[in-house]
């Protein structure tokens, strides 16, 4: 799974304000011919894009190429169990990325437009925000 190697900062306070608004950046094709875009701000977890990762590889057969354009970078805490009010903030538990909506989540290129299609609509079952499938030809 995806995860930062090194933090500047173990804990990241919580700012709710990275999921207002749309994307300025990352949100035209770079590497690939065929996209998936975010039409929705939410936080994906690492887990959520390794899913989705992995069910566009099964399907295209490992053929073509496939970019991944976010990283989860931002550590969300959590408590454990019945732990009283007080005693400070929770241990990291897992990273997520916020994204925005026209954000480009997947780049993908060496397979035909029908396939990328398949591809792409599986990958963003596994995603929790609504995603449209682009393309370069499409515009």
């Amino acid at each position: 799974m995806l995860a930062p190697r090194k933090q500047k900062h173990r804990k990241a306070q919580r700012g709710r304000s990275d999921t207002k608004g749309i994307s300025m950046r990352g949100n035209k094709l770079s590497f690939g011919t065929y996209g998936l875009k975010a039409m929705q701000a939410k936080e994906i977890t690492a887990r959520q894009l390794e899913a989705a990762r992995r069910s566009m590889t099964r399907y295209i057969k490992r053929g073509g190429k496939i970019w991944i354009t976010v990283f989860p970078h931002k550590p969300l805490t959590k408590k454990a169990q019945e732990v009283p009010m007080g005693s400070g903030k929770g241990a990291p538990e897992l990273f997520v990325c916020p994204v925005l909506p026209g954000r480009i989540l997947f780049e993908m290129e060496g397979i035909d437009e029908a396939t990328a299609r398949a591809a792409m609509k599986l990958a963003a079952y596994k995603l929790p925000i609504k995603c449209k499938f682009i393309s370069t030809t499409l515009k």
